[in-house]
């Protein structure tokens, strides 16, 4: 599903470069529920993002499901985003002043959906991750687990083929932050490939298999044993 060879990112500063990742390679398969951990700053999120089309790598080479993406022009590279790849941000990233279903709706829209159409994939979105009483409140009458909920919802209402999350349970208190972990396990039984950065180790732990970044190279590659 994914392949990942040699992938370097440098940044430049006036303090000089700043290579945030070494040439990580790895393979990611098809319905696997993929962690991402490592202390602040050792290349976790820049490492998302290059695999989730949000920023451009400085070198090697990334395929998911068989296509090069760095070899895609701009345009093609929103079209893959929008129609192939759903995320889940730390933040929330819901709009404050649309309902629950209207969050969803819009990248359903963006996609070329009728408004019916997306009505129907959003609802059903919101109903899998139990938010089947909340499809009107906006974000303000939700509480922050609730909030992270529709933005799973928007990241599945399309069937994406990759799930990205970074960080998708920073915000939230333990006991809401493993209602959301229950979602994403829900997810990944019914066949959905996940990739996820996490500073827990608990939450880790949940996934398939965990990569240890350090210093911007893999410092483990562990496949959990489950139960």
């Amino acid at each position: 599903m994914i392949t990942v060879h040699n992938l370097v990112k440098t940044y430049s500063s006036a303090a000089g470069d700043v290579r945030a990742l070494k040439g990580v390679s790895f393979e990611v398969a098809r319905g696997e529920f993929f962690a991402i951990t490592g202390r602040s700053g050792s290349g976790k999120s820049t490492l998302l993002y290059q695999l989730g089309l949000l920023d451009n790598p400085t070198a090697g080479r990334i395929h998911i499901d068989g296509v090069n993406i760095l070899e895609l022009s701009p345009q093609e590279r929103t079209a893959f985003r929008l129609h192939e790849l759903g995320y889940i941000f730390q933040d929330y990233a819901v709009l404050p002043l649309l309902t629950a279903t209207e969050n969803v709706m819009v990248p359903l829209l963006m996609q070329g959906l009728s408004a019916e159409e997306a009505g129907i994939k959003a609802r059903a979105a919101l109903e899998a991750v139990g938010l089947a009483g909340q499809l009107h409140n906006l974000p303000s009458q939700l509480s922050g687990g609730e909030q992270q909920r529709v933005s799973i919802a928007r990241a599945i209402a399309h069937a994406p083929k990759i799930i990205f999350a970074d960080e998708p349970t920073a915000n939230l208190d333990s006991e809401t932050s493993r209602a959301v972990l229950e979602v994403f396990l829900a997810l990944h039984r019914q066949g959905q490939t996940m990739v996820m950065v996490t500073h827990e180790d608990e939450y880790a732990a949940l996934a398939d298999r965990v990569i240890t970044l350090s210093d911007g190279e893999i410092a483990a590659d562990v496949r959990n044993k489950k139960e």
